[in-house]
């Protein structure tokens, strides 16, 4: 495991080399002239460093060559605000819902009962979103690992139907905005709107906490992208920065070689293939839930 300053590291094993934070949308390097006099001394095996800028601020901070990220974000205000002018009436009808249905809405804490409830969900299908799910099969040691990070800034909220976890969030706090790290419910369960009530009661928290963003990952139409849109998420840039370490990187930042693969296929191509193996899968998994 490769580490600086605290954070730990990944490397790419494609060309370039490239190293980032591993946790780069819950961490972010506030002194990058430190930080890469850190890496220098390590002999970090890469060609690149690429960090991203906190979000809230679009405005390009440090002098290093940049392009933008777009990260979906909730801009909050209030609760009732969020509630009255920034989502329409079929969400706010979807939210109700899932108390109509039964559903309680909680926090959580993170113990035991807590992960087991995660791994059922995790477990109910091997496939989401029209794609293989990562987190299918695994045990409940990996699983209390990978949930335990952050926990002395994270909110766990859970939804609960006749004393069962069907849904929860992993709300991750740092400075002025929050972020979603884990949203997830039983597709079984979808009819009581579980993850429409988890999102408002994020925000709920968010409101209280005075907290002005919350994010959503990545904005993508692909993914999830109506349904952040409908909860008053929008598309916020962010400047991500490359930084060569190396003559190789100097040469790949130049011929335009840093960025991954799928960065430079159109937009459409991308839907056409994820929609192409959305169809392989419902094929060759016939009647699994998705």
């Amino acid at each position: 495991m490769i580490s600086c300053d605290d954070k730990e590291l990944t490397v790419s094993r494609r060309f370039p080399r490239t190293v980032r934070l591993r946790a780069e949308y819950y961490e972010f390097v506030d002194e990058p002239e430190r930080f890469l006099q850190q890496l220098a001394e390590q002999k970090v095996p890469a060609d690149l460093f690429t960090f991203l800028q906190r979000p809230g601020d679009p405005t390009p901070r440090f002098p290093y060559p940049h392009e933008f990220d777009h990260i979906a974000v909730l801009r909050i205000d209030t609760y009732e605000k969020w509630w009255k002018q920034q989502i329409n009436d079929k969400t706010r009808n979807m939210v109700r819902k899932a108390s109509k249905k039964g559903v309680t809405i909680r926090c959580s804490e993170f113990n035991d009962e807590l992960v087991k409830g995660i791994q059922t969900i995790y477990n109910e299908s091997p496939i989401r979103q029209g794609k293989r799910f990562r987190h299918y099969g695994k045990d409940i040691e990996t699983l209390r690992r990978e949930h335990a990070t952050f926990l002395d800034r994270s909110s766990f909220i859970g939804a609960y139907f006749d004393g069962q976890l069907i849904g929860f969030i992993k709300l991750v706090h740092q400075g002025d905005t929050s972020n979603l790290m884990q949203v997830l419910s039983l597709i079984s369960q979808r009819d009581k709107s579980p993850t429409n009530a988890l999102i408002a009661k994020a925000v709920e928290i968010c409101a209280e906490r005075r907290c002005p963003y919350l994010q959503y990952g990545t904005w993508s139409r692909r993914s999830f992208g109506d349904f952040k849109l409908h909860h008053g998420f929008e598309r916020m840039e962010v400047p991500r920065y490359f930084v060569p370490l190396s003559l190789v990187g100097r040469c790949a930042l130049r011929l335009r070689l840093h960025r991954e693969l799928a960065a430079y296929i159109p937009r459409s191509c991308l839907d056409v293939f994820a929609s192409l193996r959305a169809k392989w899968y419902a094929r060759h998994w016939p009647g699994v839930a998705q």
